[in-house]
């Protein structure tokens, strides 16, 4: 079957954008990209806009003693009243909280409105991202069992996959992002999941989601999609058909580069046994954080606009720049895949990687060193704007060889428009590419 032969189809639901996509997450249309309102939240079911379910989706409205915070609930372990309480709970009768590897009040509410913002039934939360995608695939695999990858990804979750899975005798096999014929060559009858970025780092390509999960559906194989550069508020897989969606909620469900977490959206019966492994591995966020995630989600809907309004202004500044050789970021129209970005996404997000032309890394580094904003880091989606030549950050003890395979370029830029004003992103850039 060559799934890779589909046409795409015209009656999805989808806005069918016929110019660029508005990177104002504020002027979309309320109605979510191909969602459907989880279950049991009565702000997800009114289908109201994405800022207004950034504010109160998951969130009891009358909380513990009138507090409009959810209190933090710094509680490893949660009492019962009486035995027969006890029983009534092991029962499935009592639904609440046991032991906090399990689970907590702030969990829950975190983990409704992720759900609710990503038009999915459940969403489980982890202590990071690399927590999530390890929790997902212990639980999903077992030795003998393959998993078939896109190329371009985060170089840990390719290690975890390659390196570790390995040991446990699952094999991975990587093809070419975006190559659905290759994808669909690498399937075996042992080939359980099917996994990519969208888009993804740090290329910024965009996968064609309604053939990615075709091709799921007709092998009757799950697949996976690591949204974390889209968010929910510019992509959402699940009403693509995408069995699990997966966000670092460290970049820009957090924003504020100040915690680690990670979660997972989907169906409630497919997340059932992934929950219960995650409280065998404990990989769970500590309250103080929950409480951090839940406030950086208040102001997602805001903070995202401004993300895909830099991300987009820069971008074209550096397509425009005599001394940059190529940019990748799937809102200009020189992107390899920004006809699909442009059907499929409402913003394009901050996040930019580039090329100085007629550069060594050395000369990159020059470039990187001499900006005045942004702070030289890993990771991205937070307020401030971060930098990085990712040879140096991510692939310095990668061989040559391995840095050419997977597209990691010497004189590659990636940089993270944060909320900052972005003409001063701009002024700065044009000063750092005349060092």
């Amino acid at each position: 079957m060559n799934i890779s032969m589909l046409s795409k189809k015209n009656d999805t639901g989808c806005d069918g954008l016929s110019g660029p996509a508005s990177p104002s997450v504020a002027d979309e249309d309320t109605k979510p990209v191909k969602d459907a309102p989880p279950q049991g939240d009565p702000i997800a079911k009114k289908m109201l806009g994405p800022s207004t379910q950034c504010v109160h989706a998951g969130e009891k409205r009358q909380k513990s003693e009138g507090a409009i915070a959810t209190p933090i609930y710094m509680a490893s372990t949660f009492t019962f009243e009486s035995t027969d309480a006890v029983v009534r709970f092991a029962r499935g009768e009592e639904p609440r909280e046991e032991y906090g590897r399990y689970g907590s009040p702030n969990e829950k509410s975190v983990e409704a409105k992720l759900a609710a913002l990503d038009g999915a039934e459940d969403a489980i939360l982890y202590s990071s991202g690399m927590a999530a995608i390890v929790g997902l695939l212990m639980t999903k695999l077992n030795a003998g069992d393959e998993i078939v990858f896109f190329d371009q990804c985060y170089h840990r979750s390719r290690e975890f996959c390659s390196k570790h899975l390995a040991r446990f005798g699952v094999v991975t096999h990587q093809v070419p992002t975006g190559d659905f014929a290759a994808l669909e060559a690498a399937i075996t009858p042992q080939t359980k999941m099917l996994v990519s970025e969208s888009p993804t780092n740090p290329h910024l390509t965009v996968i064609d989601l309604e053939k990615f999960a075709a091709v799921g559906k007709a092998f009757e194989i799950e697949t996976l999609i690591d949204a974390t550069l889209a968010t929910p508020l510019n992509i959402k897989p699940i009403g693509y058909g995408i069995d699990y969606v997966l966000h670092s909620a460290t970049k820009y469900l957090g924003g504020h580069n100040d915690l680690l977490a990670g979660a997972i959206c989907g169906s409630k019966q497919s997340l059932e046994p992934v929950r219960a492994m995650r409280g065998i591995l404990g990989s769970v966020n500590a309250p103080q954080s929950l409480y951090q995630l839940e406030r950086g989600l208040k102001t997602f809907g805001l903070r995202m606009q401004r993300h895909n309004e830099n991300g987009l202004a820069v971008a074209k500044f550096l397509e425009s720049h005599p001394r940059v050789e190529r940019v990748y970021y799937p809102g200009i129209e020189s992107h390899s895949t920004h006809e699909i970005a442009v059907e499929q996404m409402k913003g394009f997000g901050g996040l930019i990687s580039f090329e100085v032309k007629d550069a060594d890394w050395r000369d990159t580094s020059r470039i990187v060193d001499a900006v005045r904003i942004p702070r030289i880091a890993p990771s991205l989606g937070g307020v401030e704007s971060l930098i990085e030549q990712p040879y140096v950050m991510s692939y310095y003890n990668y061989s040559p060889a391995d840095r050419k395979r997977f597209g990691i370029a010497d004189n590659m830029i990636r940089m993270s428009c944060g909320i900052e004003d972005g003409e001063d992103l701009i002024s700065d850039l044009e000063q750092a590419l005349t060092t």
